[in-house]
C-alpha cells in the first residue's frame, strides 16, 4: 500500500504543472487556478489510492480544479466577469496547440522579475515542482506559515503587476531565462550545501532541482546555459554518496573515496557539458560544469589539472565575477602555485564588502596557512571559521580539522 500511494505521489507531483499550465492557460487567473490545482491534487490522493488511478489522470485534474473554480464563483457578478476574462482564451482553446510548454511558460511565470528570489523559489517549487507547503518548509527549514505567507504574496504581486501567462518577448527572453536558471541554481545549492540547519544535504531539494532542469533542457535544448546548468548539477551530485559520513560528518573533495561516485551520473555531465561547449556561446553554468569535469574526470585528487582548473576560474571571474569564485580560484592557485601566493591573493580579495566577515574566508585562509606549516595560525583561523558558519555539519568539520592541529595536553 506505501508503495502504491507513493507512487501516486510522484504521478501527482509529475502531473501538477501540467494540469496548471493548461487551466492557467485556459482561465488566466493564475492565482485562482493555482488553488483549484492544490485542491484537486488532495482530492487526488485521496481517492486514488482506494479507486485507482484514472484513464487520464491529467484530464482528472483539470477537470475537477475547473469545477472547483466554478464552485468559487456563484454569484452572478463573479461568473460574468470569469467569463469576460476567459471568453478569449475559450476561443483560443480550439485553435493549434500553444508552440511552447506550458510547464515552460509556467516556470517564466514563477520567475517573474516581479518577485523576490525567496517568493520565486517557493512559488517554482510549488506550482512546478509540485512540492506542497510542508515539503517546501521543511526543505528550508521555516515554519509552513512562512512559505504559505510568501506563496499568497507572490500571487498576489502577480496579479498586481499584470503578468499574464505568456512566454515572455523575443528582447525579454534571455533576461528571463537568466532568472529562470538562477532559482534552479539557488534551489540546487541549498539542497546540496544547506545554508543552516543540521543536515548537510537536503535530497529532495537536489532531486526537484535536477529534474526542473532536465525538463528545461529537453524543451530549450539549444540553450547553451540550460546545459550546462544541468550538466552542473549532475557532475556536483554525483559526488554526493562521498560527500557525508555514516554519522554525517562532511568530508572533503580530496578525501572521498572516488569509488563511491556515481559514474553514470558524471558520463552523463561530461558528455552533455563537452557537447554544449563545442557549440554554444560560453557561459559561467558551462565554465562552472567544466571545472566540475575535470575534478570528477580525475582518477585521485592529486591527479586533478589544477592548472586547468585556474585557467577556467580566469574565465568564469571575468564574464561572471562574484566572491565565491574569487575564493574558489585563490584555492586553485594555491594549489598550482603554492600556499604563499594564495595567501598573498587572499589578503587582496578580503577587501571586497561581500566577503567581510564570511566564513569561507577564514575557512580557506586555515586551509592555506595548513598546507604552509603555520599550524597556530590555521587553528586560529578554523576556529573562527567554525564559530561563523551557521551549518551545523560544516562547523563539525571545521572543528576538526581545528582539533587535528592543536596541541597535544602535556
Amino acid at each position: 500500500m506505501l508503495s502504491i500511494a507513493t507512487g501516486i505521489n510522484e504521478l501527482l507531483r509529475d502531473l501538477a504543472p501540467k494540469a496548471l499550465g493548461v487551466l492557467t492557460r485556459r482561465r488566466g487567473d493564475f492565482d485562482a487556478c493555482e488553488d483549484a490545482v492544490q485542491e484537486a491534487l488532495l482530492a487526488a490522493s485521496l481517492q486514488w489510492p482506494v479507486e485507482g488511478v484514472p484513464t487520464n489522470p491529467q484530464g482528472w485534474l483539470i477537470t475537477v480544479a475547473s469545477r472547483r473554480m466554478a464552485e468559487a464563483s456563484r454569484s452572478e457578478a463573479a461568473r460574468r466577469r470569469r467569463e469576460q476574462r476567459a471568453a478569449p482564451r475559450e476561443r483560443e482553446e480550439v485553435g493549434p496547440a500553444p508552440e511552447v510548454s506550458d510547464t515552460l511558460t509556467l516556470l517564466f511565470l514563477c520567475c517573474h522579475p516581479s518577485l523576490a528570489p525567496a517568493s520565486q523559489v517557493a512559488l517554482t517549487l510549488r506550482a512546478v515542482g509540485g512540492l506542497n507547503t510542508a515539503e517546501i518548509a521543511r526543505a528550508f527549514l521555516v515554519p509552513a506559515a512562512t512559505v504559505a505567507q510568501r506563496i499568497t504574496r507572490a500571487k498576489q504581486r502577480l496579479k498586481a503587476s499584470g503578468a499574464e501567462f505568456r512566454m515572455p518577448r523575443d528582447i525579454e527572453r534571455p533576461e528571463r531565462m537568466a532568472v529562470v536558471l538562477r532559482v534552479l541554481y539557488l534551489i540546487f545549492n541549498e539542497g546540496y550545501a544547506a545554508s543552516s540547519g543540521s543536515a548537510l544535504c537536503r535530497v529532495e531539494l537536489t532531486t526537484e532541482a535536477i529534474r526542473l532542469t532536465r525538463e528545461l533542457h529537453d524543451l530549450v535544448p539549444g540553450d547553451g546555459e540550460a546545459a550546462g546548468l544541468l550538466a552542473l548539477m549532475l557532475l556536483t551530485d554525483a559526488r554526493r554518496p562521498a560527500r557525508i559520513r555514516p554519522d554525517g560528518a562532511l568530508v572533503p573533495l580530496a578525501e572521498q573515496d572516488r569509488r563511491l561516485w556515481d559514474s553514470r551520473a558524471i558520463a552523463d555531465g561530461v558528455a552533455l557539458i563537452t557537447e554544449t561547449l563545442a557549440r554554444a556561446p560560453i557561459g559561467p553554468y558551462q565554465l562552472q560544469a567544466a571545472i566540475a569535469a575535470v575534478h570528477d574526470e580525475a582518477p585521485c585528487a592529486e591527479d586533478t589539472d589544477w592548472r586547468q582548473i585556474v585557467a577556467l576560474f580566469d574565465l568564469l571571474r571575468r564574464i561572471a565575477p562574484g566572491p565565491m569564485v574569487t575564493l574558489s580560484r585563490i584555492v586553485a592557485i594555491a594549489m598550482v602555485h603554492g600556499p604563499r601566493l594564495g595567501l598573498e591573493e587572499l589578503a587582496q580579495a578580503v577587501a571586497d564588502p561581500a566577503l567581510a566577515g564570511h566564513y569561507r574566508v577564514e575557512a580557506v585562509r586555515a586551509h592555506l596557512l595548513e598546507l604552509s606549516g603555520k599550524n597556530e595560525a590555521a587553528l586560529t583561523s578554523y576556529r573562527l571559521a567554525a564559530r561563523r558558519t551557521p551549518s551545523v555539519p560544516e562547523r563539525r568539520y571545521l572543528e576538526s580539522r581545528a582539533s587535528r592541529l592543536a596541541p597535544a595536553p602535556p
